[in-house]
């Protein structure tokens, strides 16, 4: 397929495509740039077949670096350390992906044996170190392109094989010295693009309408400046002009009230005046409230970081996330962490622990499927609140921290793709933005502004069925995991005779 070629010309060629695959997400947003990164990728891969494993190896890392650099430039806003610490992690993961696809090039098959590589790269990162980091996947990059319906059909991984396949169609069409290898190539592109502009989205089985109200109420200034207590003032108070507008019949009320993530910083089961103005709003609006909090833990050194059904009665059901983020909502060694960023025993000073319940909450008469901010990249929590009942997705989230970057958008994207996964609608109220609806096709169907008060009322319909992807995604990954571990083996060892 290609000639032998050595660092010289692998090390910058990995450079500029991993820029380019970062080009494949927010802010650029250039469709189908990763997809083509990856064909390069997967070209060198082929070119280094012959290389030492040194020389594979800082390929692998350098495209990790200038991804991963580009694409979470936004975690400098928690600290740049944390962004240093999380690029170099994530990076790593690249180097046995890279030294995997060198192995799976040996092989007959190769472009679907490096499928299954890729998507054991996607399946380690999203699970290692601590909760791993699932951002950044191939499959991330098909929305608003005819693949992003595979994601109804195969799920999240499955869509990454789908479009590492066409990446690999793409490196034979381009590099094959006959035609007939081409002509085949370029059919299963449009072949496999074909079918996933007819692949159906919408709801999964309507089961009735629900009317919600998502309450923006944003933040009194920089992030980690503002005085306790004032993030539930401003929510409290966008939450009364909307029971105004109720009453004077400029807007249907609704059937629950949503909240976003960290909309009080104090546990209203302990703060008797927070807890009484959130029971008094319910009462006059006269809709349950799901509201976003930081909960007192069983120590006074740890929290919860969840989102709590309140009523005019007093609280109900409650979700506590399940993926709380290291590092920004609990601190690994911290001991030995604080001696090297000493901010992290100020801005964090108690450990969130992890929930171990799905966010499958009764609100009224609807049983929704609470997610909490970075939750949503999860496959595991989404599938586990349908598992258990959820008709509707809701994303508690608040991006106060990353005001002015990529990550709202980027995150909104997935939310995106997670509607036409479950068939579900999804909705995300946020602090400051982007707080939104979105419908089982993924269509953006309301925003708020950003960053001012603001209340998005929207009819949403339930969803009582299933996907395809729902029922197959788990077994497909696992199965596409063990494909690249066999590719992985099965090539090397083919090297080694």
């Amino acid at each position: 397929m290609t000639r032998g070629i050595g660092g010289r010309t692998a090390w910058p060629a990995a450079t500029a495509l991993g820029v380019l695959s970062s080009l494949a997400f927010d802010p650029v947003g250039l469709p189908y740039a990763m997809v083509v990164s990856v064909a390069g990728l997967i070209w060198l891969a082929h070119g280094l077949r012959d290389a030492r494993k040194r020389t594979v190896a800082v390929t692998g890392l350098l495209y990790g670096l200038s991804f991963m650099g580009p694409l979470i430039w936004w975690m400098n806003a928690v600290s740049h350390g944390a962004y240093i610490g999380l690029v170099i992690a994530e990076s790593l993961f690249f180097v046995p992906i890279m030294l995997a696809l060198r192995a799976s090039s040996r092989l007959r098959w190769w472009p679907v044996w490096g499928a299954g590589v890729w998507v054991l790269g996607e399946w380690a990162r999203g699970r290692f170190p601590f909760t791993g980091l699932p951002w950044g996947r191939l499959a991330h990059t098909s929305i608003d392109t005819p693949f992003s319906a595979y994601v109804r059909l195969v799920a999240m991984p499955g869509t990454s094989a789908v479009l590492f396949l066409v990446a690999s169609l793409l490196v034979v069409l381009i590099t094959s010295s006959t035609w007939r290898p081409r002509g085949v190539a370029l059919a299963g592109i449009v072949a496999v693009a074909g079918l996933g502009s007819v692949l159906p989205t919408g709801i999964a089985g309507a089961d009735g309408t629900r009317q919600v109200a998502l309450v923006q109420g944003d933040v009194p200034g920089v992030f980690l400046t503002w005085p306790l207590g004032e993030i539930f003032k401003l929510h409290a108070a966008e939450t009364e002009r909307l029971a105004d507008r109720i009453d004077a019949g400029e807007v249907p009320r609704p059937d629950m009230v949503l909240w976003p993530e960290n909309s009080t910083d104090t546990d209203p089961s302990f703060d008797l005046p927070v807890r009484q103005r959130i029971m008094q709003l319910s009462g006059r609006i006269g809709a349950p409230i799901l509201v976003g909090g930081i909960l007192d833990g069983p120590t006074v050194t740890t929290a919860y970081n969840a989102g709590q059904v309140w009523t005019a009665a007093g609280p109900g059901e409650r979700y506590v996330k399940l993926k709380p983020v290291p590092f920004g909502e609990y601190v690994p060694f911290r001991d030995e962490a604080s001696v090297v960023v000493d901010r992290l025993a100020r801005d964090i000073p108690r450990d969130m622990l992890a929930g171990d319940e799905p966010g499958a909450l009764q609100i009224g008469d609807t049983l929704i499927g609470d997610t909490i901010c970075y939750d949503i990249a999860y496959d595991s929590v989404i599938r586990r609140a349908v598992d258990g009942g959820a008709q509707m997705i809701v994303v508690q989230t608040s991006n106060a921290a990353f005001t002015g970057t990529s990550q709202p958008s980027q995150q909104w994207d997935i939310s995106r793709l997670r509607a036409i996964e479950t068939g579900r609608w999804v909705v995300v109220p946020s602090t400051n933005g982007i707080t939104g609806v979105v419908d089982p096709s993924g269509r953006s169907v309301e925003q708020a502004p950003l960053h001012e008060p603001a209340t998005v009322n929207a009819q949403v319909t339930l969803a009582s069925g299933t996907t395809p992807a729902l029922e197959i995604g788990v077994p497909l990954e696992y199965a596409l995991v063990i494909l690249g571990l066999g590719a992985w083996w099965l090539g090397t060892r083919r090297k080694d005779r």
